[in-house]
């Protein structure tokens, strides 16, 4: 029998040399399994649950963006935090994407074990996807804790991604007003 999670972080306090029967950490593994199950929640969900058919008809073809979208994501190197935020723009055709839901597909594609790469890639795949938009523009800010806690230990550096779908790649002057709008153009 497969022991539990909380079984598995009491193995983990023994194996950094804590005692899991001392006070303060007798219910942590059941706390930690539990955290654990939340920040990974994302492997519980799936595009059509999230979107949830909050697809409306519109006859815009200008850019939406929705920036300073907050994230959480565990690293999958080392199971540490790492945190920012995302900006997403697309240019519809003929759908626009209820608002709440694309901080909903960052949330989906962040609560993974992740790198912040394939992040970036998978929320432009699902918001193209989802709206069916020709272009799609994403750009994660994000600190991550791997590099701030142990290893080189960098406090004030941060991880820029971009993907850039359409217009957004093949078009200079729509990467660049899209770039003014989250104020990251030079």
């Amino acid at each position: 029998m497969k022991p539990s999670l909380a079984d598995q972080y009491r193995e983990i306090l023994v194996g950094v040399g804590e005692n899991p029967e001392r006070e303060g950490l007798l219910d942590t593994p059941a706390r930690a399994a539990k955290a654990m199950q939340y920040l990974c929640n994302g492997y519980t969900m799936d595009l059509e649950n999230v979107v949830n058919g909050a697809l409306f008809e519109s006859q815009s073809d200008e850019m939406v963006v929705v920036r300073d979208i907050e994230l959480y994501s565990l690293c999958e190197h080392h199971l540490l935090p790492f945190i920012g935020k995302a900006h997403v723009a697309y240019i519809p055709t003929g759908r626009v994407l209820g608002l709440s839901k694309v901080a909903r597909v960052v949330d989906m594609f962040a609560r993974r074990l992740q790198i912040q790469e394939n992040l970036t890639k998978q929320i432009a795949d699902a918001i193209a996807r989802a709206t069916d938009a020709a272009s799609v523009a994403v750009v994660i800010e994000a600190k991550h804790m791997c590099m701030m806690m142990r290893g080189v230990e960098k406090q004030n550096s941060v991880m820029t991604s971009s993907v850039m779908l359409g217009a957004f790649r093949d078009n200079s002057a729509t990467r660049q007003e899209f770039l003014q709008l989250i104020g990251r153009a030079g």
